[in-house]
């Protein structure tokens, strides 16, 4: 065999191989080393497609909205055409856009006409239950426009009935996907959408299930390498992440299915100034509203696996321009909401409700720093206002307002507070009656019942921060350093502290009312508290328990019954809001203020640092005794067991020492 014959059969044996080797890692032979893909990503936009008034940063800042954003992937993609644009789902539920969700579905057809290549289904693509998402996509999918590729792996639609075969129709008209390949640069990437175990928690109205998301993409990763090519697997993740490694469900994700490049981690509104990084899988989230968008390159190393390069989270600030066309577009569907939603309410979007010249608490803040907050006190506030001066009011003063951190979507700034900013701030759900926004409900409570709630507060919610309860009507103060279930040390309700809420009421003129273990009290809260109350009996396996009643003491049945109308319309969260700020006082020059009232704390959750044995020890409750009794029988079981031990080796040894 001549020389030139042998170098032939020998480059086609290693061709051979290197194709088999491809063909059994699935991965193409198209890239090579130092291929470059540009990527763009956001998530948890809830359909913040306008710019919007919040506090970034520390900074008081207008921010966001899909035509800054527009401008950012225009420059990116002036740079490299083909950049791929990607989003990790919650693109809808938290501005007055979604209340044009169904009908309308400008979420989607504006990332269409942005050019996002895909996204993946949040939990808040649900909250119009199943009805309302069917009706968006069959919108969408009749529009004839551009829109990006929905992808989910791990619906389980086994056993499916009606309600769950109805979303599959939907689905399937407008091309839900498991998987999708796209090509940038040469490069074939597998996008994978994928849906969170605690998404699913999030989501009351969602109708269908889901499969374990690891297991899930695992099963959607081997099914790639089966029947695809592709050099590059990325995850398009509705799990999110979390503090606690246990329960940080793309970590696990990451650590289980090592064979993906890239996790875009939505739902947890997580801020990654850098990547998390596990072996060589990528993990990057840019935070919620479009506040920033994510920009990376990735780059091809010689084992055929990808490193991140010039990571960067881009802020929506005023310095980056509108994009003109996507701003018409916008433009557009906002004659839409105030024609179809907001004239029902008497309101369009852009009319100012009152001059605020006071800082007020974050979002974080409510969830971070356990105290009391004036943003949780206003908004409790309003809710006690609103159902009493509720057109058909029943005259039953209520006694106490509740609003938990997790509902509060929004802060104010110094200046103009509009329609939208309060729609902005308190925009979740959907009612009864088939219209946005979740309503007020009225339900009892006992005097026990409320200082169960009060411990839980002080004493869960480090746990589960979004569950923080700011309250109207009734104070506490609470010691962190005691034992759990006993840090409350002082709770009353009030009537005249809150008094801006309560009409003719002094704002200062406190009256301490002492609770009673068996009297029912008036509560009111927005139809998902309420909801929730009822689940801690539940979660705790009936160690806690809440149920609430309706006035005659029965149990609620179904909250939709307890829900408060003002009129013939149910009263909506948020629109009980905006009546309350529109009803502070005008200035002298006619101008409608925030009150200096919120300005400061008015002593409604009251912290007590002190680690002295009388505090921690004193007025122990019934879970104090309940504790204490576990831990002390705990202590006699383990010394009567050290006893039978000691008894035993004696005998053993004494046995040993006859032989």
């Amino acid at each position: 065999m001549d020389k030139r014959r042998w170098l032939v059969r020998a480059f086609g044996a290693l061709a051979v191989v290197w194709i088999l080797a491809g063909a059994f890692s699935g991965r193409s032979m198209a890239a090579e080393e130092g291929t470059r893909v540009s990527i763009l990503f956001t998530h948890d936009m809830h359909s913040h497609i306008n710019s919007f008034q919040t506090v970034y940063q520390g900074e008081d800042v207008n921010i966001g909205g899909f035509a800054r954003i527009q401008t950012i992937i225009d420059r990116q993609r002036g740079k490299d055409p083909e950049t791929l644009l990607v989003d990790g789902g919650d693109f809808s539920m938290g501005s007055l856009f979604q209340t044009v969700y169904e009908t309308q579905a400008s979420e989607l057809r504006l990332m269409g006409a942005m050019g996002y290549d895909a996204t993946t289904f949040g939990n808040h693509e649900f909250d119009f239950r199943s009805k309302g998402l069917e009706n968006m996509l069959h919108m969408a999918a009749n529009s004839g426009e551009e829109l990006p590729s929905l992808l989910v792996c791990n619906v389980d639609w086994t056993g499916a009935g009606e309600e769950q075969e109805e979303i599959r129709a939907a689905f399937k008209e407008y091309g839900v996907k498991d998987y999708e390949i796209v090509e940038k640069n040469g490069v074939k990437i597998a996008l994978i959408g994928v849906f969170g175990e605690d998404a699913l928690a999030c989501a009351p109205t969602c109708a269908l299930s889901f499969q374990n998301p690891a297991e899930a993409v695992a099963e959607t990763v081997e099914e790639i390498r089966e029947k695809e090519e592709a050099d590059m697997l990325v995850c398009l993740s509705h799990c999110g992440t979390n503090e606690d490694k246990k329960k940080s469900e793309d970590e696990i994700i990451a650590q289980k299915v090592p064979e993906l490049d890239l996790i875009i981690s939505g739902h947890s509104h997580t801020t990654l100034e850098e990547p998390l990084v596990y072996g060589d899988t990528y993990i990057v989230s840019a935070g919620e509203y479009g506040k920033a968008v994510g920009s990376f390159s990735m780059v091809e190393k010689d084992d055929g696996r990808w490193r991140i390069e010039d990571y960067e989270l881009i802020p929506t600030t005023e310095e980056i321009p509108e994009d003109e066309e996507i701003k018409e577009q916008i433009a557009a569907f906002e004659e839409t909401i105030d024609a179809d939603y907001l004239s029902r309410f008497g309101y369009t979007a852009d009319q100012v409700l009152a001059h605020n010249a006071y800082a007020f608490s974050t979002v974080q803040d409510l969830e971070q720093i356990h105290t009391e907050h004036n943003l949780g006190n206003l908004m409790a506030d309003a809710y006690i206002y609103a159902v009493e001066t509720a057109e058909g009011y029943d005259g039953v003063p209520v006694d106490m307002a509740v609003v938990p951190s997790g509902t509060v979507r929004d802060t104010y700034v110094p200046g103009n507070i509009t329609v939208e900013d309060v729609y902005n701030s308190f925009s979740l759900g959907i009612g009864k009656d088939g219209v946005p926004g979740y309503p007020l409900i009225s339900v009892y409570l006992t005097g026990k019942e409320l200082k169960t709630a009060a411990e839980i507060d002080a004493s869960v919610t480090d746990f589960m921060k979004t569950a923080r309860l700011y309250m109207s009507g009734m104070n506490m103060t609470y010691n962190p350093h005691r034992l759990i279930l006993n840090k409350v040390t002082d709770l009353y309700l009030t009537r005249g502290d809150n008094g801006l809420a309560l009409p003719g009421g002094s704002g200062g003129n406190v009256e301490r009312i002492e609770l009673e273990d068996d009297k029912l009290y008036r509560v009111v809260a927005d139809l998902y508290s309420g909801q929730m109350l009822s689940a801690v009996t539940d979660m705790s396996y009936g160690i806690l328990s809440l149920e609430p009643k309706n006035a005659d003491g029965t149990p609620v049945t179904d909250f939709e019954d307890c829900i408060v109308y003002d009129g013939d319309m149910e009263l909506k969260a948020w629109a009980g809001i905006a009546k309350y700020i529109a009803s502070f006082e005008a200035n002298a020059d006619g101008v409608v203020e925030v009150p200096e009232y919120y300005a400061a704390p008015q002593g409604r959750k009251n912290v007590e640092d002190a680690k002295d044995l009388g505090s921690l020890v004193k007025n122990p409750n019934q879970y104090a005794v309940m504790i204490a009794a576990v831990v002390i029988l705990a202590v006699v079981l383990l010394a009567a067991l050290l006893i039978v031990i000691i008894k035993l080796v004696k005998k053993a040894a004494a046995a040993l020492m006859q032989q």
